[in-house]
């Protein structure tokens, strides 16, 4: 699931282009469409190298280990249509009906997200809050210092 903080540690990105505002959209569209209350309430859209975009939502269980977030589902899309190659994606946070702000908002990736991404879609921009609105930073910005397996290791005999 996703934060509100600005999470470019350092890398401020570069504003989003107008691709990447009509990713937001499409994002917006995916959440405001099918928000339901205790089930869905991120929504996130991606943008493949070949200009296809995937959308999904999050799937909230009762059992919180078991939700599957917005990112992971959309990214599964595109993997399981043969995508491989991620050029951007964007998460936003639909309001619960409690909160009287009912704007849907651009959130950034949780940590396991961007583990995720990171994996998977590691040239890929993501969409964030700015401070002046939308901005893409690469998702290894969101991801400093990166858990990885050496390739090699030296062994003492």
């Amino acid at each position: 699931m996703s934060g509100t903080d600005d999470p470019a540690n350092g890398d401020g990105g570069t504003p989003a282009t107008a691709d990447d505002l009509a990713l937001v959209e499409d994002a917006r569209a995916a959440i405001a469409r099918l928000y339901a209350e205790n089930r869905h309430h991120i929504g996130s859209a991606l943008r493949t190298r070949s200009g296809r975009v995937y959308t999904a939502v999050h799937l909230d269980t009762y059992v919180g280990r078991a939700s599957v977030c917005a990112e992971a589902v959309a990214l599964g899309r595109a993997i399981a249509e043969g995508e491989s190659e991620i050029e951007a994606i964007v998460s936003v946070r639909h309001p619960r009906p409690a909160e009287t702000d009912r704007t849907i908002r651009i959130v950034s990736p949780c940590g396991i997200c961007r583990e995720m991404l990171a994996d998977f879609a590691p040239h890929s921009r993501v969409i964030v809050p700015g401070e002046d609105g939308p901005v893409g930073v690469p998702v290894d910005a969101l991801l400093p210092r990166k858990y990885s397996v050496p390739k090699k290791r030296n062994q003492r005999t």
